[in-house]
């Protein structure tokens, strides 16, 4: 590579520093850089129980929480893996970062510039000899083979060799003076890093400063930031690590939303499968138990805790007079649960859900019959009845894939599959139905398919007037 052969478009400074800023924004590769969510520490934080890094989720009303991913990578979180507000961990971050940025802090950390100045200094001028002495060791070598007679050919090779190992010396040495003028620690200005410091404070909470500018400035300084295990879990451990390889840590109190008390959800956990939410009421007023707010426990509290924790409630509660549930539905109609669930959701049953998440569907005469007559009229439920048959714009000698699935005695994506792959012709109708033209050929035809297709193994098969197997 011949660099500065001709004049380009950028410069090789410019394009290794555009290549690493590439490199430094590839998320890919393991790199995060500062966005411009609102969470200082999005990227550099990680869980200290399992070790993964924390993912950032924001929620409505301008509120992010830190979540350990180890609960969606392999489910093998630990007892200590857990979420946190943002504002918790990032409170406790800047603090300790302006903390280390005031005036005497920022001092101290000139003097010891200095003295690393210093030292380089030092070293620097040690470099500098050294090149000196091997430029001068060379220069005697060059001289003393000079000045040797051609004759003597044995003292001229030696001298050779000497003047040879003088040269790579040198360039060694040269080499070792320019790694140091270039390793020469870049320092800022003295008085404007003061002026900074003395205004930091103001210039970190001014609504013109980007929460990129701050998570740059932050990172900075910290390297990363670990959520460290805690048991109790109204407390908080974070720990820093700085560049400078020092750590740090704080103890504080989560800022979270108020939570329902660890003993109250293990009181319900374990008598809510047993006892209604009233007498969970009761339970816990004895135990002297109160909401994450401190408030005592009502129903309305209870049934909240039910649906947090996912705790179904007993369903000891009788049905009401005139109400039976989906399955004696399903038993009575000779449907599956399922179609019941359907006209339930839809709005075509009515039926109302109690506390445990138990339908109750109420029953009587005139709801039967509506039922029967819905089962009548529908093409899926009853593919042979006079509801399925003949649809719109479908003649007399066609049937629709549900009643040929029937007949065959074969699952009905078989018949689509059929009709997908043309080995079974087939029409869609006015009302978007597939219709397909049925003769005694068309059912040969399709058991011929059925006998050389391995997934349907011969079986007896009978057919009854009506066409149903």
């Amino acid at each position: 590579m011949l660099h500065d052969h001709h004049e380009g478009y950028l410069t090789w400074a410019e394009f290794v520093d555009i290549e690493a800023r590439l490199k430094a924004n590839c998320t890919h590769d393991g790199a995060r850089p500062p966005r411009e969510g609102l969470a200082l520490c999005q990227g550099i934080i990680a869980c200290g129980s399992c070790g993964r890094s924390m993912t950032t989720r924001y929620h409505r009303g301008g509120r992010a929480a830190y979540e350990c991913s180890a609960s969606r990578a392999d489910h093998q979180a630990t007892a200590t893996c857990r979420s946190i507000t943002a504002g918790t961990v990032d409170d406790a971050v800047v603090s300790r970062l302006l903390a280390a940025l005031t005036p005497e802090q920022i001092t101290l950390a000139l003097a010891a510039a200095d003295e690393v100045t210093a030292r380089h200094t030092h070293s620097h001028r040690a470099a500098e000899l050294a090149v000196e002495r091997a430029r001068y060791d060379a220069d005697r070598a060059e001289r003393a083979f000079t000045a040797v007679e051609p004759e003597n050919r044995l003292v001229a090779r030696t001298l050779e060799a000497r003047w040879e190992a003088r040269l790579t010396a040198l360039a060694e040495a040269e080499t070792a003076l320019t790694a140091a003028r270039e390793t020469r620690p870049p320092l800022p200005d003295r008085a404007g890093l003061q002026a900074l410091a003395a205004d930091l404070p103001r210039l970190w909470d001014a609504p013109e400063t980007q929460d990129k500018d701050r998570k740059r400035l932050l990172r900075t300084l910290i390297a990363d930031v670990t959520l460290l295990p805690e048991l109790d879990r109204t407390r908080a451990r974070i720990g820093i690590r700085w560049h400078t390889g020092a750590t740090d840590e704080a103890t504080l109190d989560r800022h979270d939303a108020p939570r329902t008390p660890t003993a109250a959800v293990e009181l319900i956990t374990r008598l809510g499968p047993l006892l209604t939410d009233d007498a969970l009421v009761v339970e816990l007023a004895a135990a002297g138990l109160h909401t994450g707010k401190g408030r005592p426990f009502d129903v309305k509290a209870v049934r909240w805790a039910r649906h947090a924790y996912k705790i179904r409630a007993p369903r000891t509660v009788p049905l009401r007079e005139g109400e039976i549930t989906v399955e004696e539905v399903a038993r009575i109609l000779q449907v599956t649960a399922g179609a019941v669930y359907y006209w339930i959701t839809h709005g075509r049953l009515p039926a109302r859900k109690d506390h445990s998440g138990r339908w109750c569907v109420p029953w009587d005469q005139t709801i039967e019959a509506d039922c029967r007559d819905r089962i009548a009229r529908s093409g899926h439920l009853n593919p042979t009845g006079p509801g399925a048959r003949p649809l719109p714009g479908q003649t007399d000698s066609e049937i629709s894939v549900q009643e040929a699935a029937a007949r065959l005695a074969v699952p009905a994506d078989t018949v689509y599959y059929w009709i997908r792959t043309r080995r079974l012709g087939a029409h869609r109708t006015e009302t978007g139905r597939v219709s397909i033209p049925w003769n005694d050929e068309v059912e040969a035809a399709c058991h011929q398919l059925i006998t050389r297709t391995k997934n349907f193994p011969p079986t007896t098969r009978t057919t009854t007037a009506g066409g149903a197997v």
